[in-house]
Parts: C-alpha cells; structure tokens; sequence
C-alpha cells in the first residue's frame, strides 16, 4: 500500500509550527543573552582562570591530600592576597605622594634648581627643554597657565585610565573567587565540556576539540604572565641597581601592565627622564636608559616564542589571535581570538583531509 502524499495544507502547517518554535526558541534565547550579558566577561574571566590553575590545583590535591574544594579555597586566599599586597602599597604610595605635592604646593616653598648645561646639548629636544625649565624656574604659575589645557587633557586621560584598571582589577578578584567554585568541580565540569563540545561538533572530534580549547587557554595564559613575570625582573634589575626611588612598587606595576596588555614604556619612560635629569646625562644613565627602555620593549620579542607553546597550532596563528583579539575585545579578546582561531583552523584541515576516496578508472590504474 503506498503511503499518503503530504498534502500542501498539512505541509503549510507543519511549516507554520516549524516557524512558531523557532520563534519561540529564539525569543527565549534572546532573553537568556540579555539577563546574563552583565556577567560575561566575569564568566569568560572564570573560565580561563580555572582552566589555567586546574593542574596546579590538582598537583597541590594530591601533594597535601586534600579535597578539590579545600585546595581551591586556599588557592583562591593565596592569589587574593599576592594582589592585594602589591596593589595596596602601590595606592598609599601614590597617595602620599599627592598629599606630599599638594602640600609644597600650599605652602609655596616649590623649589625647581637651575638646568644643567649639558641639558641644551641633548640631541633634538635639548634646547626645547631647557628652554622649558628655565621658565619654570623663573616664572612657574605663567608657565602652568599657559599648558593648563593640556594639564588637564593629561590628567583626565590618567583618572580614566586608573579607574579602568580598578574596575578591572575587582572583576579580576571575583573572577578569582568564581574560579574556585569551577576548580572544585574540576572533573564533573570537565566531562560537561565534553560533553556538549561532543554534542555539537560529533563524538569524534569533540574530545580532541575540548583539549585544544584547553591546550590554547593555558598556553596564552601562561605566556601572558610569563613574558609580564620576565619584564618585570628585568626592569626591576635595572631600577634596583640605578637606586631609583620605590623600585620594587615600579617593577610591580611593570607586571600589572604587563599582564593587562598596556606597554612598560608607561613607566619606563617616566623613569628614564626622572634618572636624566636628577643624574645629568652620564655614561651609566645614558646605559641605563639604553637597558631599560629595550627592556621594556622585550615583549614584542618574547611573544612569538612562547605564546604558541604546547598547543598542536602553528604560532601564527595564535598570535594574530591574540592580537586581533586584544584589538577587536580587549584583554578577553588575548584569550578567545586564539581559541576561536585555533579551533577553526582545526575544523578546516579536517574538513580538508575527510575527502572520499575516489575511485579511479582502470585504464588510469594501469597506466
């Protein structure tokens, strides 16, 4: 007996149903995005985090025999409390300094002393500048009205900038704390991973997509604060060994900038000129400047060596994700633009070579 044709109306209502949930599924999903969108970036945040301390968290488990939640805890403590430190010494030392600044400014006892004469002599800027500080010395208020505009374009850009990193820098600490729940449950949020990669891209090839996702995080994660960890020594060897004034603060802030992405020169710079002009332009300042301001600069070297390390993706491709990431999303951009990346470069070269064998002719197989 052959089987009743589908008729056009019950084909149109089919249809009809067909459009109606998937209305209503996108509807829902729109909802959900727009209810959890404020939590995306600490989520992101999250989820990197615990992916790139699960194995230190598990190596303490089994070191201390401890359950995945007491270790988590203790790491979460430990991290909090390794920022917190650096941070508070950095912000009662700005702080003091403004107070210290404010108050020889009250009290109208700003003493600037003479420029040195090799001042003039410096290559491009010396004449400039010391035609600068010879007015500051001579008549600062005329001076400081005249750049009052790009004063306060300065001052408004650093606030800015300062609360940025603060904001920032809370997230990171809730981020943190989140990631610790994630560690705690480790292995059953590995497994759910699997699972729903598995899920959307096949049996197959979800494990081996869960593990490069994995593999791309920790590796970006840990050249990140790598390359900030190196910096930092290296900057910091210079400033200790040059007595420049709260080195240990300056090479702290060296590692903050390097982790969130912004350039050393931010304070390298600022040293450099502060050692020039207190020391005069000698033959150790002129090679500390040369060290220091290479030093800051030895990013731009070390992340193509590191950033592609451990992961099955040639390096430039994880570099251009880093970097286009980090232009187009920012700092979470640095983590996701090399995943993305990684992953789809994965899919297109298994979909490359799962080519079906054709079959040839026999007159070509003799031949």
């Amino acid at each position: 007996m052959l089987p009743t044709p589908l008729t056009e109306k019950s084909f149109s209502r089919d249809m009809f149903d067909v459009l109606i949930r998937a209305g209503l599924l996108a509807v829902l999903l729109l909802f959900c995005f727009r209810i959890f969108s404020p939590f995306l970036d600490l989520m992101l945040w999250s989820v990197i985090l615990a992916i790139t301390l699960y194995p230190l968290h598990g190596t303490l488990s089994r070191r201390l025999g401890t359950r995945g939640g007491h270790t988590a805890t203790l790491m979460v403590l430990i991290a909090v409390l390794i920022l917190l430190v650096p941070v508070y010494l950095l912000g009662t030392s700005i702080v003091s300094s403004v107070e210290s600044a404010m108050n020889i400014v009250r009290a109208d006892t700003v003493h600037i002393p003479l420029p040195p004469d090799s001042v003039a002599t410096w290559p491009l800027i010396g004449e400039k500048l010391h035609g600068l500080w010879m007015q500051a010395v001579t008549d600062l208020p005329l001076l400081v009205q005249k750049y009052i505009p790009e004063i306060k374009q300065v001052s408004l850009a650093l606030l800015s900038k300062l609360a940025g990193a603060g904001a920032g820098f809370l997230i990171f600490i809730f981020a943190l704390i989140i990631a610790g729940i994630f560690m705690a449950y480790g292995e059953s949020g590995s497994r759910s991973a699997v699972s729903i990669v598995s899920r959307v891209c096949g049996p197959d090839r979800g494990p081996s997509i869960t593990e490069l996702c994995t593999a791309t995080i920790r590796a970006v994660a840990l050249g990140v604060i790598g390359i900030a960890f190196i910096q930092m020594l290296l900057v910091g060897a210079g400033f200790v060994l040059m007595g420049v004034p709260a080195a240990g603060l300056l090479a702290l802030a060296v590692l903050l900038l390097g982790i969130m992405q912004l350039p050393a020169t931010l304070i390298t710079v600022p040293v450099i000129i502060f050692v020039l002009v207190n020391q005069g332009a000698t033959t150790a300042t002129i090679i500390f400047a040369i060290y220091v301001f290479v030093a800051g600069l030895v990013d731009n070297v070390l992340k193509p060596l590191l950033l592609g390390r451990g992961v099955n993706v040639p390096m430039p491709v994880v570099l251009i994700g880093a970097l286009g990431g980090m232009v187009t999303n920012g700092i979470i951009g640095l983590f996701i633009g090399p995943v993305v990346l990684a992953v789809a470069y994965q899919l297109f070269w298994q979909w490359v070579q799962d080519q079906p064998s054709v079959s040839r002719p026999d007159n070509l197989r003799q031949s």
